[in-house]
């Protein structure tokens, strides 16, 4: 099978770079962290651009000013649902996608207690994040390798985000949200055409739950939605302290 999902070349800024080189990893950064958009010159970091060409900051610095820019948080932040959000910091600050409900919750969490910056320094603080990219290197898809502590299922979920070199994040749709939710194994789909993104837009679904504090199977819910609806919903039930006990497809 052809992989569109696809690793991305290792940009790193090596000792006594030349010019050339820090405007390569510049444009690495930009591409990987805003999700490879047509960038606007008033877009463009130029104090952050200025400190790492000038040895000032480290590539993790320049990662973490553009994750926190208005142009992060435009694209991502304000036009997102809090689990897109969420899903797309996994796969730029990460280089992968979220394994399961517990790591989306952690960052929700993350989020409501103490704001957007320490949401993105969350995943740029991390030891994953060392890790893989260290100071210097700029953070790219791991999404066909093995991974050490990276469960199997993570695997698939990494296809459904790593849709190919040109794939544009603009979407607000989730990805993952139905299987991280239901803690079901995501399916790799072929694009329609071998590229572009899987659309499930028009489906509707079957969450079943338990609301928050039951005491007994009486206490079991059942909501049919819409895709669009489904987000919403199953954040709602959680907010609430509900379970969810499955999603599935309904014609």
């Amino acid at each position: 099978m052809s992989l569109w999902a696809i690793d991305s070349d290792r940009v790193a800024l090596r000792p006594n770079a030349t010019e050339d080189d820090v405007q390569a990893v510049i444009r690495a950064v930009y591409r990987q962290v805003l999700g490879n958009p047509h960038l606007l010159e008033s877009d463009r970091l130029i104090s952050a651009e200025s400190g790492l060409c000038n040895g000032d900051i480290s590539v993790r610095q320049f990662v973490r000013a553009v994750a926190k820019s208005g142009a992060y948080r435009s694209r991502f932040f304000e036009r997102s649902p809090q689990y897109r959000f969420i899903e797309l910091n996994f796969k730029h600050l990460l280089g992968r996608a979220p394994q399961d409900q517990s790591e989306i919750a952690r960052h929700v969490l993350i989020y409501n207690e103490s704001g957007y910056d320490a949401e993105i320094d969350s995943y740029i603080d991390s030891a994953e994040y060392l890790e893989n990219f260290g100071e210097d290197t700029v953070p790219f898809a791991r999404s066909t390798q093995t991974q050490v502590g990276i469960k199997n299922v993570g695997f698939n979920r990494m296809f459904a985000l790593m849709r190919g070199y040109a794939t544009s994040d603009s979407s607000n749709k989730s990805a993952l949200v139905a299987d991280l939710a239901a803690n079901a194994a995501t399916k790799i789909v072929r694009p329609a055409g071998g590229s572009g993104a899987y659309s499930g837009t028009g489906k509707r679904f079957r969450i079943q739950a338990v609301k928050g504090q039951a005491t007994s199977r009486r206490s079991n819910v059942c909501y049919t939605v819409s895709y669009n609806q489904l987000s919403q919903n199953i954040q709602s039930i959680h907010k609430t302290g509900g379970k969810i006990l499955s999603i599935s497809e309904i014609a």
